[in-house]
Order: C-alpha cells, then structure tokens, then sequence
C-alpha cells in the first residue's frame, strides 16, 4: 500500500522569524540561506507578506521588492513561493481601495510569487472576494485562510458584567450562544472555496486550537472540501505540535512547519518533531530531509546573530533526525503520543508532547500568552516595541488587558491587522492607568476605524454605547474607499530636486504604509545625494560650521504622550488653533495616533519635523506666551 503524502510549507523566512525574532532578519542572511533551499523540495515556501514589507523597510532600511526578487531568483521554480495577505488590508493596518490591491498584488506576481494566503482579521468574506479574484485572474494561487479564535471564557472565569451582556445579547439567560463552532470556520472555508480559493488553510495564529478541536475541524474541511486543506499553528500555548499530529492523523495535505533552530516557541512546529512522527504514521513528508539538514546547519548561526530579539535564551539542544537515535523513553513518547491521539486521549497526548519538547529544551508552554489568547508573533513584537519605548514595565499589565479591549472590540480574532490593534490599544490602557487616566483616554485612530466599523463586521456586534464613546457616533460606519486619498509623492529639493519614490514599485510602498516607507525612501534618496555630492565635493574646501543656539522655551509647551515618530505637522508658526483642532500626527506601536489642542492658542515654534523620532514627554511644540 503506497503511504500518503504530507506536503510541507516552511515557515522559517517568514512566520518563523516573524514569531520568535520580531522580523529583525536581514537580507545578507537571507541570501546566505537561500542556496540550500533550492533542493529542499518544500511544496511551497513562505518568505513575503505578513509583516517582511513593513519591517525590513522600518527596522532594516531593506527593500520588500528586493528581497522577494531575490527569493525567486534562488529557488528556480523549484519551490512554490508564498506571502501572507491581510486581505482588504493587504501588508498593512488599514482598509484599502481596490486598486491598491491589484497595484501590489500585480508587482508581487511579477516578481515571482506564486500563492498568495488570503485572510481577513474579523473573518468578513466580503474583505477578501476581491483579492481571491484578483490573485485568480493574475495567475496565482489563491490560498483563502480562516482564522481560528475562540468564544470567551466561562463565567468562572469573566467579569460578570461582560457576561451578563452577552447572554442578554443572544437572549440566552443561562449561557451564552457559542459563536466560534466547528460549523462557522467550515462555513467560512466553503465560502472560500466558491470564490476561487484553490487551498484552504485552517489559520491557528495564537495557537490556540487544542488537538481534540484540531481533529473535529479538519475532519470537517476535508469532508465538505474538494481542495486541499493546510494547517497552519503555534506553540505558544503548549498544543501546537500535538494538534499538527491530529491533523495528520486526520488527513490534512499541507502542514506549516519551521526548521528546528526556528520551530516551537511562539512558532509553529520543527519539521524533524514532524518527520519523526510522520515516520510512524506511515506518512510519507514530501520534503528532501539531507538538504533540510543543511539548511538547519546554517540557521543556527542565523538564529545567534538574531540573539538581542530572541525570546528564548535556551537553545534547543543539536538533532538530526537522519543520524541521530532517540533515547528509547523520548522514543516510546512518540509512539504514545500517537495512540493517545488516535483514541482522543487529549489529556495524554499533550502530556506525551511536552516531555517530548522538554527532552529537545523546546520552550515551556507560555501561560501568560495562553491566558491572553494572543498570536506569538504579536507577543514578540509587543515586547520588542515596549523595549524600544523604554516601557517594557507595563508590559504584564497590557498583556492582562489584552482580553478586555478584545471584548470591547465585538470578540475579533486577533491576527495582524487587529493583533496589532488590540495590543496596541491595550498598551494604551496600561499606561492611562499607570498615569492615573480614565481607559481609553488615548485611542489609536487604527482602534477608532476598528470600531467605526472600517474594519468590516466584528464577529459580535460593538455595544453603540462605546462606539460612541470611541468615536463620537453610535452608529456603525463602514470604510468607504471614495474617500481614499493617493499620498503624494514630493519633490525633495534637498536632496538634488528628485522625486520621493523613483519608480512605480516605490510608490507602491508609500500607497501600503505611508509612514514607514516615507522614512525608508528618504533616507534612501539622502543616502543617494549624499553618495553623489561626496563624489563631486572631494576636493571641496571644508567649511567651518556654525553651531545655532537655541532660543529658550518660555511658554507652553505640548510634549510627547509617548515615544514615537513624527509623521505629519499640521500647522505652522503664527497659525492659530482653536481646541480640538488636529496639530500632528505621530506612529507608536506601529499605529497612527492624532494630538490635538486643549485649549485656543497660537503656534510659537515647532520642534520636530515628519520623520523625527521622539522620547516620551518630549517637547513637541512650544505655543505663544
């Protein structure tokens, strides 16, 4: 009898440096690794999309077009190449029309992406009928994601506040209506597939689909799907590897797996964890296992010069699937894990897992993140941007207000644009408490849209009293995409009278994440002008600089409410301003945040320009005596 075979997406350049190291791996590395990837015979292989466009632009000063260019120049139609997209929010945190979807969707095809995993954060259909298509119509391969999320916790463990006003929601007076069944992603996943989707993957970003829910809804897509079914988890919260097993006991096609320097943790499971129990199984993994090996004996070094954004400071210990013999207690951990799984012991079948991952020195589940029901990748990135903001104090607070903003926000799962959302907005919280200020005091204008409505339609209504409380108007107000405005592309005089995005793929950019890529194309005009002046200037007679005093602050002064980026002044000296009128706009945590005025006054001096980063009660603007 031929043994199935189990097709393998790797994570590593992707989801898998996303969730453990905060995006923060650059292209050197990337194109050290790539040469032993193109025989690795992986199905496809993730290395765009999700956050690559954002941070290598914000954090690497990189081009996203670079490196997916360099991707597919490598790997020779050998592997199929993947990005993550957000749907109506493609690579960033908004809602955009649909002729920036099919602006970016058209480039990455052409660049040599090959599948595009489509998702919407709040799991609206109607967020991702355009880019099904679209993805279609340009020759890719749609993959329509479903994201997996939860119902809130019982009433032992709820405000009873909260869940009194769920159960007088669905008129229920005992319990609450569970909203997350097995029927909902399955429904979802069929509206998918009648759209074009040619894969569906079951996406657990916070890992939180247990093995038992692993096996039921699997089973499901595979009973009421005719395309192939993908499985995509984490470990965080300790179900990740054991929940990967029920889902190939249970007939999943693709699994998404990291290389073993990469896997556990907040990321999704080490392929070898796989191969070994795949070996037992009787499954077949269609991936060459020596050229892994090579690649894994690279990434170690990878993994070391990554090490200040590492959330792990244990290494896992050295393995070879190929060379090396388990110890016979680790090998008998294996076989019953399998039969726990196969008799829907969970209880037994985690167990056998963990001491599995323990012998490995794999990360210990994360309560902290279990409890908060957050992805890794929104974890590590919560942390690495806390330690940036020098506010890394609150981080345990933020965290234990992550379920209340969620609940707030009408339940919506939380994946990349909405994790971002609803984390940043319960950093907010934490420090409005640590200051002594009422909640909500100050909202992100992301958290503001989200509950506007902009985002689409949340998986349980908004109470109209808090959306009024957010924005001013209970009613709900969907995004309107006549209202987008294209940014404008300026002329930078200082830099020699060129223009701030050279070509279309640069505009692009600017169209996706204004702030960031305003930064990131400047500083690459600068570094250009800068290269070409030195070159004319080498001879040139150095002139003596004279250093500017500044003129002493004498009246009020608008301070930073938290570090950040400036990213738009919307006044200038002399202007006059009445209160609540909008004077800039700054980026923290990734999200757009507007200060307006408290009172009338006049603008004095303004001490910071778009672009400039600020520290927390930094002047800003000074106003007239």
């Amino acid at each position: 009898m031929e043994k199935s075979k189990l097709k393998i997406r790797d994570l590593t350049l992707r989801d898998g440096q996303q969730s453990l190291f905060a995006t923060r791996m650059n292209q050197q590395t990337i194109d050290r690794l790539l040469p032993f990837y193109e025989n690795a015979g992986y199905y496809i292989m993730e290395v765009w999309g999700g956050a690559v466009p954002d941070s290598v632009m914000r954090y690497l000063g990189e081009s996203p077009w670079d490196r997916l260019r360099k991707c597919s120049d490598a790997m020779k139609g050998k592997s199929l190449l993947s990005a993550l997209s957000r749907g109506r929010n493609l690579f960033g945190y908004v809602p955009y029309p649909d002729s920036v979807l099919e602006g970016f969707y058209k480039e990455a095809i052409a660049n040599g992406l090959n599948v595009m995993r489509i998702f919407d954060a709040l799991n609206d259909i109607d967020n991702v009928r355009e880019s099904i298509k679209m993805i279609n119509n340009l020759g890719g391969i749609a993959d329509g994601a479903v994201c997996y999320t939860v119902d809130p916790k019982d009433e032992k463990t709820e405000p009873k506040g909260f869940m009194g006003k769920l159960k007088s929601m669905f008129g229920n007076s005992e319990a609450p209506e569970k909203i997350f069944t097995d029927e909902y992603f399955v429904t979802k996943a069929k509206e998918m597939e009648a759209l074009g989707a040619k894969i569906i993957t079951l996406k657990d970003m916070a890992g939180l689909v247990n093995p038992l829910r692993a096996a039921s809804i699997i089973s499901a897509l595979k009973r009421e799907l005719s395309v192939p079914v993908d499985f995509h988890t984490h470990c965080t919260p300790g179900y990740g590897l054991a929940s990967s097993v029920m889902a190939m006991i249970h007939g999943v096609d693709i699994l998404d797996t990291n290389i073993w320097w990469f896997g556990g943790g907040s990321a999704a499971p080490a392929i070898e964890l796989i191969y070994i129990f795949a070996q037992r199984l009787g499954i077949e993994v269609d991936v060459n296992m020596e050229a892994v090996g090579e690649i894994r004996n690279e990434l170690l070094s990878a993994r070391k010069e990554l090490s200040q954004f590492d959330l792990v400071n244990e290494l896992p210990i050295e393995f070879d699937p190929l060379k090396d013999t388990l110890p016979e207690e680790i090998s008998r951990h294996f076989d019953e894990a399998i039969k726990c799984g196969k008799e829907n012991d969970e209880e037994g079948m985690l167990e056998h897992c963990h001491a599995i991952e323990a012998y490995f020195r794999f990360p210990k589940p994360n309560e902290l993140v279990k409890n908060a029901e957050v992805p890794g990748g929104m974890y590590s990135n919560m942390v690495a941007q806390l330690k940036s903001l020098q506010a890394d104090d609150v981080l345990d607070e933020a965290m234990a207000l992550i379920p209340k903003v969620r609940r707030d926000a009408g339940l919506v799962p939380l994946v990349t644009p909405t994790s971002q959302i609803v984390g940043s907005q319960a950093v907010f919280l934490a420090l409005d408490r640590k200051k002594g200020n009422s909640d909500y005091s100050n909202t992100s204008n992301q958290f503001m849209s989200l509950i506007k409505g902009e985002y689409g339609k949340t998986p349980v209504a908004i109470d109209p009293a808090f959306r009024e409380k957010i924005t001013g108007d209970p009613v709900e107000h969907p995004y309107d995409v006549s209202q987008y405005k294209k940014p404008e592309n300026p002329v930078l005089e200082e830099f020699g009278g060129v223009k701030l995005a050279a070509n279309d793929e640069e505009y692009l950019l600017l169209e996706l994440l204004p702030a960031v890529a305003n930064g990131f194309l400047r500083n690459k005009r600068a570094a250009e002008y800068a290269a070409k002046q030195a070159e004319e200037a080498k001879n040139a007679p150095v002139e003596e600089v004279v250093e500017e005093k500044m003129e002493p602050i004498t009246g009020e002064v608008l301070s930073g409410p938290m570090p950040g980026t400036i990213l738009e002044i919307c006044v200038k000296p002399g202007d006059s301003v009445k209160k609540g009128d909008k004077l800039l706009v700054y980026e923290s945590m990734k999200m757009e945040n507007d200060v307006e005025a408290e009172h009338d006054a006049v603008i004095k001096r303004i001490f910071v320009k778009p672009g400039d980063r600020f520290a927390g009660e930094a002047p800003l603007i000074e106003f007239q005596d």
